[in-house]
C-alpha cells in the first residue's frame, strides 16, 4: 500500500467536492436512475454513486482494486447500501462469471485504468446480452488545439489526479463491441480547461457474448 494512495484515498472526497457540488453529484444521480437488475460498479472509490442508485436494483457489487479506497466504501455501504456486496478487485479481471450482470457502471473509472480496452472487454463480458453500461467519463476533446493541452499536461494530470484526461474513451467503447445509445457532452464543474471534456451516456451490449471465449481473450490480452 503506497504512502500516495493512502493519501489521495483520504483526500479524495475534499478533492472531488467543488465538482460534486457543482453539478457532478445530480449527472451521477440523473443516470443512475436508469440501472436495474443485477448491477456491477467498477472502481466505486468512496461510495458517491452509493445513494444514486434506485429500487430496481436487485442485487449491487461494487468493485474497487485500491485497499485504502475499499476501507472507505466499505465503511460507507454499511451505511448507504447495507445490501451491497464490495470487493477489491481491478476492472481488467473481473471475478464473476459470463453474462452475470444486466448493467454495469463507471464514473469517471475508465480514465484511470491501467488497460482501458481490456476494462471494457471484461464489462462486455460480464454484461448479458443486452445488457447496459452507463458512465460518466472525462475524456479526450475534439477540440484539436485543447487535446494538444491535454497530451502535454497528462503527466500533471497523473500526478494530481491519478488518471488520464487525453484518452479516447468513447472509441474504446465500440471498439469493445458496445453501441453507444444515448450520449450528452457536458464538462467536469470546477476542472480545468484540459479535464473538463465529459461525456455522459448508456451502451448496449452489440450481440451475445460469447462465454468463456471472451473471458480468454481478455485475460490473454
Amino acid at each position: 500500500m503506497s504512502l500516495s494512495g493512502r493519501i489521495f484515498a483520504a483526500n479524495y472526497d475534499r478533492f472531488m467536492s467543488k465538482a460534486e457540488r457543482g453539478g457532478l453529484a445530480a449527472q451521477r444521480a440523473a443516470l443512475l436512475r436508469g440501472a436495474s437488475g443485477e448491477v456491477i460498479e467498477i472502481g466505486g472509490g468512496t461510495g458517491a454513486s452509493l445513494r444514486g442508485f434506485g429500487q430496481g436494483i436487485t442485487s449491487l457489487t461494487v468493485t474497487e482494486p485500491e485497499v485504502p479506497m475499499v476501507r472507505r466504501l466499505e465503511q460507507r455501504a454499511r451505511g448507504q447500501a447495507p445490501a451491497a456486496r464490495v470487493l477489491r478487485a481491478p476492472a481488467e479481471d473481473l471475478p464473476f462469471d459470463d453474462a452475470q450482470f444486466d448493467v454495469a457502471v463507471s464514473t469517471l473509472v475508465l480514465c484511470a485504468v491501467d488497460d482501458q480496452p481490456r476494462a471494457l472487454r471484461e464489462l462486455r463480458r460480464v454484461l448479458r446480452p443486452g445488457g447496459r453500461l452507463l458512465f460518466i467519463e472525462h475524456v479526450r476533446s475534439d477540440d484539436p488545439g485543447l487535446s494538444r493541452w491535454q497530451d502535454r499536461l497528462n503527466w500533471l494530470n497523473r500526478i494530481v489526479a491519478h488518471c488520464n484526461c487525453n484518452r479516447p474513451t468513447l472509441d474504446t467503447i465500440r471498439a469493445s463491441g458496445f453501441t453507444i445509445t444515448g450520449l450528452e457532452r457536458s464538462e467536469l464543474p470546477g476542472a480545468p480547461p484540459f479535464v473538463r471534456p465529459l461525456v455522459i451516456g448508456t451502451a448496449t451490449t452489440a450481440g451475445p457474448a460469447q462465454p468463456g471465449a471472451a473471458a480468454a481473450a481478455t485475460r490473454s490480452a
